[in-house]
Order: C-alpha cells, then sequence, then structure tokens
C-alpha cells in the first residue's frame, strides 16, 4: 500500500499472529485491509512461543494459593519466575491484580472466556493454512504434563478439575505406559497427565509467514513502520503517526502485543498489561525426538520437536519491555532439558527472547474501546497468543462486520479492571 492508495476499511497495527489472523479473517468477509509493524511479519513472540496448539487451555496463570511459591520461584536460580530489582516497583501494582485475579470464585468465567478462544484454534489454522504449501506445520498432538512424583499427577487438583468440567480428554499414565508415549523421557518422571486432541506447530514463525503471505496474496497490504502515536480524526476515522509520516485510518485494530499499552495510555486507555518476557532454546542437533509437546510441570516450561531442533520455552522475567535480555535465563534450559532427556545432546544451541502481553487474568482485551469510535482491541494473549490468535481473528472480523456474536465480550472488555 502506497501512501497515496485509497484507505483501507480497516488498518490492523501489529503483525504478529493475531494481526496476521484478523486479516485473514476479515479479508474472507471483503473487507480491504493494511497492516503495520516495525518488523516483518510473525517475528515477535508470534515466533518464539512453544507451539503448542491447545484447544484446552482454560487455566489461567493466576491461581489460588500460588503466591506461597513465588518466593521459591525468585530465590531459585533455575525457578521459573525472575524479577529484575529495580523494576519492582513498577511491577507491584499489576501483580496486585495478578493475585486478586486468582480467586477462586473468578475462575470460572476467566475459564469460559480462555475456552472461547483456544477451543477452535487447530481447526481454524488448517483452515488458514489451506492453499499455502505449509499445511504440514501443524500436527496432531497430546500434551504431556510430566510430573517427577507420579503422586502429583492428581486430577482430583483444581486446574485438572477445570478441565474435567470442561470436557477436556485426560489420562493419566504412569512407568511403562508413560515410556510407550515419550521412549526419550528420564525415568526420573514417574507420570504424567496426558490432554488429548492437542496440535503443535514445527515451525511457528514459518506459519505466521505463510499465513501473512496469504493475507498479502488476498489484497492485504503491509506496511513496515514504527506505530508512534494514534489520534482520533472529527469524522470518526483515525490518523496514524509513524516514523515515516502520518497515515489515515477508518477503523483501527491495536493488535501490538506488548507494545498495545503504550500506544493505548496515549488514549487515556490504561489497562494493566505486563510485558512478560520468556526465553526460549533451541537444541539443533538434539539426537532425540519427541512425539509430543511436553510440559515440565515442576519447573513451568514446554519441550518440543521442531524443524529446527528441540525447543524449550518458558520462564517468566518481569523486567520492563525495554530492558536488554539477560540470556542466563535461557540457558537454564540445558541442564533442565539434559534431566528430563538424559539423551539430548545440548552442544548446538541458539537462544531468544521475547515479550508476552500479560494482563492480570490471562484473558485478552478484545473488542470495541468504549467511548472510541471505531477502535478495536485485541491484544493481551499472554502465555495462549499462539493458540487464541485465530479464533480472536474471526471475533474481531465478526464485531466490524456486525455479525451476530457466538461470544460473550464481556470477559474482554478493556475496561474491566476499572
Amino acid at each position: 500500500m502506497s501512501d497515496t492508495e485509497q484507505t483501507p476499511d480497516v488498518t490492523i497495527l501489529g503483525a504478529g499472529i493475531v494481526g496476521i489472523a484478523t486479516a485473514l479473517s476479515l479479508t474472507e468477509r471483503g473487507f480491504t485491509v493494511a497492516m503495520i509493524d516495525r518488523n516483518p511479519p510473525a517475528e515477535g513472540a508470534s515466533y518464539g512461543n512453544a507451539g503448542s496448539l491447545s484447544p484446552w487451555s482454560c487455566v489461567p496463570q493466576s491461581m489460588p494459593g500460588i503466591w506461597k511459591s513465588v518466593p521459591g520461584w525468585l530465590l531459585d536460580p533455575e525457578g521459573p519466575i525472575s524479577l529484575r530489582l529495580g523494576y519492582a516497583a513498577k511491577f507491584l501494582p499489576w501483580a496486585v491484580r495478578f493475585l486478586r485475579a486468582g480467586q477462586e470464585h473468578r475462575l470460572p468465567t476467566i475459564a469460559d472466556a480462555m475456552m472461547a478462544l483456544t477451543r477452535p484454534t487447530v481447526t481454524l489454522y488448517r483452515h488458514h493454512l489451506e492453499g499455502t504449501g505449509s499445511e504440514n506445520l501443524v500436527r496432531d498432538s497430546v500434551y504431556v504434563h510430566a510430573f517427577r512424583n507420579g503422586q502429583d499427577a492428581d486430577l482430583s487438583k483444581l486446574a485438572w478439575r477445570m478441565r474435567a468440567e470442561r470436557q477436556v480428554p485426560l489420562e493419566v499414565v504412569k512407568g511403562a505406559a508413560l515410556r510407550e508415549v515419550e521412549p526419550a523421557l528420564s525415568p526420573e518422571f514417574e507420570a504424567a497427565v496426558l490432554i488429548k486432541q492437542q496440535g503443535r506447530a514445527l515451525d511457528p514463525g514459518a506459519i505466521g509467514k505463510a499465513l501473512a503471505a496469504k493475507a498479502e496474496r488476498l489484497g492485504v497490504a503491509f506496511l513496515q513502520r514504527s506505530v508512534e502515536r494514534l489520534a482520533p480524526e472529527e469524522d470518526g476515522g483515525w490518523r496514524i503517526d509513524t516514523d515515516a509520516g502520518p497515515l489515515a485510518a477508518k477503523r483501527v485494530v491495536v493488535a501490538m502485543g506488548a507494545w498495545s499499552a503504550k500506544l493505548m495510555e496515549g488514549l487515556g486507555v490504561n489497562a494493566p498489561l505486563e510485558a512478560e518476557r520468556g526465553y526460549h532454546l533451541v537444541f539443533k542437533d538434539p539426537g532425540v525426538t519427541l512425539n509430543n509437546a511436553i510440559m515440565n510441570v515442576d519447573q513451568k516450561f514446554v519441550i518440543s520437536s521442531m524443524n529446527a531442533g528441540v525447543r524449550c520455552a518458558g520462564t517468566a522475567e518481569f523486567a520492563g519491555i525495554d530492558a536488554p535480555p539477560d540470556y542466563r535465563r535461557a540457558h537454564v534450559f540445558k541442564s533442565l532439558a539434559k534431566r528430563m532427556f538424559p539423551d539430548l545432546n545440548t552442544d548446538d544451541i541458539e537462544e531468544w527472547m521475547g515479550p508476552r502481553p500479560s494482563t492480570p487474568d490471562s484473558v485478552p482485551y478484545l473488542g470495541a474501546v468504549p467511548g472510541m469510535a471505531n477502535l478495536f482491541a485485541a491484544y493481551g494473549h499472554g502465555h495462549t497468543g499462539m493458540t487464541m490468535g485465530p479464533k480472536t481473528g474471526e471475533v474481531i472480523a465478526s464485531l466490524i462486520a456486525g455479525e451476530t456474536m457466538d461470544v460473550d465480550m464481556t470477559p474482554y472488555r478493556i475496561d474491566r479492571f476499572g
């Protein structure tokens, strides 16, 4: 799209998986669409995630009693979370809301809101990938939640009860039965809960690239620019200030992930969002093959075979969006993965860091922004952006098209935290 071309019906800020899926869903409904991002499509969290496509994701990050574990996690160099001391004061208000969100009476609404976006993920990915030549990048899978202590694979615990109440297909396997599912897994792991009927991505970034290329073939324009400011116009449209000058927009979808909060603050919207920085480590010549995506429940990370090798992804670092990476957080995976898979070759590695846009309740901000005509939020997907991306695109496209909604939009309101 050149600056002189006709203004598209919808301009999407952000070309991660959420923005790409939204562009495809809008195009299917006959809208003209442009995407703007400072980077090429699918190069942020859409590239670096764990690749799990879980239709059954309904358990938020904040759960009752989690506060009891946090001090130990913070003190453990191999623990799943870290907080840079200089960032603690800024982090505190979000953390308080996070802990409140984990109160048990709030969980059913949160779980249902999450699953409304995750349930159709594999079906929608297969639909969007049709005709791209990259259809084989989505595989059927089981999600293996592995436990060292077999007694911890207990379906009576709250998180598993939440899943069972929503008809999630679960099975506990132990000993030899677990070895049949994942032969390379260390015998230290006594049991696992299998979540069935899952999908996994063999190359999350390549999926995003394939879908972005399909969107461009269907007429979606892509501008590689940095979005600096958003301002309403008197005619109900918007002015998008970029590093290459202003652009006019009729309708705007904000899908900039962790960078969305700063842009929205310029409009007086202060919805809490934390740049929860995740790291991954790829073992490029692993020497072992994993059959499924595997969650190390004790250490809170996921490990999966991908086209590029075996990828470990996870951890949560709170340091602000602009702090430089601390790749020691990625290298922790070396010893943790070796303990899980003794035959894993850990010599040839590749590291990465990217911020997740995390809300306190694990539910994204979706829908029309109150009091602002033709402005839509589509960010805050936290740990489940890859999984929630396709249905998010459908929801936003349905809203813009004025269709009857099949999702209750109340839990996603951007003003729900007051």
